[in-house]
C-alpha cells in the first residue's frame, strides 16, 4: 500500500496534521514510538491554549487524540529508522523491518530534554535525576531537591515541585533568569523555592541514590557540594531527528528548516512543531503548523495526480 502522506509523530503537531489530512481525505497513517501528546503527557498544567483557562496536559492531549480517532485516524506503534526519500516515493524504515511507502511525510517528532553530560546523571537517572517534575515529583514528599536551569520550564516545574518537597533551589549557570516574567515572578514569590546563580553543575554523587550535587561557579571557578535528594533537569532542548542524520532535511544542530509552508528541502517532505527550526515551541504553534503542514502535503498530492 501506498499512503498520500505518513505523519511521524503523535504530539500536538502530528495528532492536528492527522485531524487536517483525515478531514481532505487523504490516507494517511500516523507512526508513533511512545504515547500521544509527546511532551504534554509531562506538562501538568497548560494555561495558555485558546479555550482552556487550565488544562492537564494529557487531558489536552486525550482531546485531540479522541478528535482525531473520530475522524478514523490509523495509527501505528513503532521507531522510525530511516527514511529513504523520493520523490515519487517515501520510504519509511521501522525498526522492526517493516518498510512502509507514501507520497508525502510529515515529520513531527518533536524534540526531547537536553542532558547535562556529568558525571553520575546517568547513572541516577531515575534514581533522583529527573527531566519530568510531573512524572516523578510526588516521589519527593517532603524532600530538598535541586532545579537546574533558568528557563520558562525551570520556573515552571520548580513551582509544581514545591507541592511535594520541602525546598527547591532552582540553579542557573548566569546572574539571571531568562524566563517569561510572570513564571520569573510566580517562582520568587513561592517561599519554598531560593535561586542560586552563576553555578553550574559538575557531579552527581550518592550511593544507591541521589545524594549530592557538586556545583561550580561559574565567576571565580570555585566548588562546592551540597546536599540533594532530587536533581530536576531543564536546560534546553534537543530535536528527535536521530534517523535524519546526514540527510538533507536536518540543519547542523538537528532542527528542521522550513519555508512558509512548512516544506523542507526534499519535494513532498514536510515539518512542523517543535522539530522545526524555529523561535516559539508551544502547544497552540505545534498544533497550527500541524494544520498548514497537512493542507501542504494535501496540495502536493493533488498537484503530482
Amino acid at each position: 500500500m501506498v499512503y498520500d502522506t505518513i505523519i511521524l509523530g503523535g504530539g500536538p503537531a502530528g495528532l492536528s496534521a492527522a485531524v487536517y489530512a483525515l478531514r481532505s481525505g487523504l490516507k494517511m497513517l500516523l507512526v508513533e514510538r511512545g504515547l500521544y501528546g509527546g511532551q504534554m503527557q509531562n506538562t501538568e498544567e497548560i494555561e495558555n491554549y485558546p479555550g482552556f483557562t487550565s488544562i492537564l496536559g494529557p487531558d489536552l492531549s486525550e482531546k485531540m487524540r479522541e478528535h482525531a480517532e473520530a475522524l478514523g485516524l490509523q495509527t501505528q506503534q513503532g521507531e522510525v529508522e530511516s527514511v529513504e526519500f523520493g520523490p515519487p516515493i517515501h520510504r519509511v524504515h521501522l525498526s522492526g523491518g517493516e518498510v512502509l511507502e507514501t507520497k508525502t511525510v510529515i515529520i513531527a517528532t518533536g524534540c526531547e530534554p537536553k542532558k547535562l553530560g556529568i558525571p553520575g546523571e546517568k547513572e541516577f537517572s531515575g534514581r533522583g535525576v529527573s527531566y519530568c517534575a510531573v512524572c516523578d515529583g510526588a516521589f519527593f514528599k517532603n524532600k530538598n531537591l535541586y532545579v537546574i536551569g533558568g528557563g520558562d520550564s525551570a520556573c515552571e516545574e520548580g513551582v509544581y515541585l514545591t507541592r511535594h518537597a520541602a525546598k527547591v533551589t532552582i540553579v542557573h549557570r548566569r546572574d539571571k533568569l531568562r524566563a517569561q516574567p510572570v513564571l520569573q515572578e510566580r517562582a520568587r514569590n513561592n517561599e519554598k523555592i531560593s535561586f542560586l546563580f552563576n553555578r553550574r553543575p559538575v557531579e552527581v554523587q550518592g550511593e544507591r541514590k541521589v545524594e549530592r550535587l557538586v556545583l561550580e561557579n561559574t565567576v571565580t571557578g570555585e566548588r562546592e557540594t551540597v546536599d540533594a535528594d532530587g536533581i530536576f533537569i531543564y536546560i534546553g532542548l534537543k530535536p528527535n531527528t536521530e534517523f535524519l542524520k546526514g540527510t538533507p532535511i536536518v540543519n547542523a544542530e538537528g532542527w528542521i528548516p522550513t519555508d512558509d509552508r512548512f516544506r523542507t528541502a526534499v519535494p513532498g517532505v514536510f515539518a512542523a512543531g517543535d522539530v522545526r527550526e524555529t523561535w516559539l515551541r508551544q502547544v497552540v504553534t505545534a498544533v497550527a503548523e500541524g494544520a498548514m503542514a497537512a493542507m501542504s502535503a494535501y496540495y502536493y498530492v493533488e498537484e503530482q495526480s
